[in-house]
Order: C-alpha cells, then structure tokens, then sequence
C-alpha cells in the first residue's frame, strides 16, 4: 500500500482548480470495485421488496418482454424476402429488454445477476433462502406475463394475418430446437445479459445502447432467453406446434440452466474474482 502512495504521488503532478476537477471527475471511469457496490446495493433493494410488488412487476415485465416476439415478426413481415432481411428484423429483438430494463421491472436474468452480488460480501448459507425466494417469484410472474401476452396475441383479429405467418414461423423455430441446445445456447445469453447489468452503472446517457447492442446478439446469435423464449414456446403451444410437455422439459428448464450458468456461474463469479482481493483490503 505505501508503494500504491508514493506512485499516486509520483503521477499527481498536474494542479487543477476546483472547476476543472469537477469536470475530470465527471470523466472519471467508475472503478470494478465501486460498481460491484452500485450492483450489490440494487441487489439488497430487490431482495428487501415485498411480495405484492415483485409479482406485478414480474407480470408486467413478461408482458412488456413479450413485445421482443411482436416485434421481430412485424419486421421480419415487413421486409423483402432477401438473405440480408433477418439482420433488421432481429432489431425487434432488442425493443422488449429496452422498454423492461429501462422501466426497472423484475426481469429473471437480470435478477440472476443482481441478487447474487449481495450473496458474495459476505457470503453466508442463510442468504441463499431469500435469492432463492425472489428468483422464484420473478420467474413464475414472469412466466405469467408472457403466458397472458401469447394468449392474447392468439385472438382473432389482434395481429394482421402477415405478422401472425411470422410469428408461427419464429414460434416454430423455437419449439424445434433440443433440450442441449437450448440450454448450451443459453449460456451466451446469460453472460450478455450480466454484461448488460455490470455496465449500466457506468452507461449513464448510454443505457439504451447498451441494452440494444447486447441483446441485438442475442438475437443474431440465436441464443435463448428463458422469458422470451417462453413467450413464444406459450405461442408454440396455443397454436399445436408443442406440447406442455416440450414447453417444460425441452425448452424452460435446459434454457433456464443455461441461463443461470453464462449469468451467475461464468459472469459473475469471474467479475467478482476479478475485484475480490480489493474489496479485501477496502473493507
């Protein structure tokens, strides 16, 4: 630590006057360890909110999220049928996760991130009860939202008859894929996810880029998100393209596996061995 000194010493050799500091402070990159700490202070706050707000927030991201569908088969019906087209549809991937980040609702993913920063400082058996707690209920609400959004979308007359042939074919695709894939794709969607919540402390007027940009790979990449996914699973299902059973097993639990391990497994367990040993010496 006494070498850290007299090496800030060394380099602060340039004097500013008070307005110009508040300028470079205001450049200033926020250090790993001071984000870990916004992280883990939003993390307390889900983990402290009643039941009663977490469902409807839940529902109310599941429906919202649901628009990620919507939105990818209105562009994809929109479009010329040309090999470049899915490159803008998939654009429509981004809209769901813009309007439920943005709007602070309980999206899963992002909770498998969150909530499991508080966990780590310091880490004890008896927090495991409560993350369990609100990773259960986010999901099932979740799970309700996008249950209520597809059945909705299923009436007559809700979507043109273009956007309805797109999303049975976006439906489709998503009920063929195997249990492996889904929960071996679903590792790269939990890691950009993490990478979304690791970097909006920082983002400031660059939030909904940032959300933009991660989630557009998700969607180029054909990698599965476990809420998403179960809008259109849910589609798949109303409209006998799956079964109940394939909705479950081959989709729900491999996807959200894969999800967990790339969001909480691979992501924030790196970021938090990254930063460990200086929250060691800070605290």
């Amino acid at each position: 630590m006494e070498k850290q000194e007299i090496y800030k010493e060394a380099y602060n050799t340039v004097t500013l006057n008070h307005e110009e500091r508040v300028i470079v402070e205001e450049h200033e990159r926020l250090s790993p360890h001071l984000i870990f700490e916004i992280i883990r202070r939003d993390g307390i706050e889900e983990l402290l909110r009643p039941v009663k707000a977490l469902v409807f927030s839940g529902i109310g991201a599941g429906i919202m999220i649901t628009f990620s569908f919507v939105c990818m088969a209105v562009l994809a019906a929109l479009l010329p049928k040309e090999s470049w087209s899915p490159i803008i549809s998939k654009m429509g991937y981004t809209i769901g996760f813009i309007l439920v980040i943005l709007a602070r609702a309980q999206l899963f993913t992002e909770n498998t991130i969150t909530t499991v920063v508080p966990v780590f400082k310091p880490f004890k058996f008896k927090k495991l009860c409560p993350l369990g707690r609100l990773w259960t209920i986010v999901l099932l609400s979740n799970l309700i939202g996008t249950t209520l959004a597809a059945s909705f979308l299923s009436i007559d007359g809700v979507m043109n008859p273009e956007f309805v042939v797109q999303m049975e074919l976006i439906a489709s695709h998503v009920a063929h894929m195997g249990a492996y894939e889904n929960l071996i794709r679903g590792i790269p969607s939990g890691i950009l996810i993490a990478a979304i919540v690791w970097m909006m402390p920082s983002a400031r007027n660059f939030s909904f880029f940032i959300i933009a940009f991660f989630t557009y790979f998700i969607a180029l990449g054909d990698f599965t998100h476990i809420v998403v996914g179960s809008a259109e699973m849910c589609y798949a299902v109303i409209h006998g393209m799956a079964t109940i059973g394939d909705y479950f097993f081959t989709f729900l639990i491999p996807t959200g596996i894969g999800n967990i391990l790339g969001g909480t497994g691979v992501f924030t367990l790196l970021a938090y061995a990254q930063i460990s040993s200086e929250l060691n010496v800070k605290h």
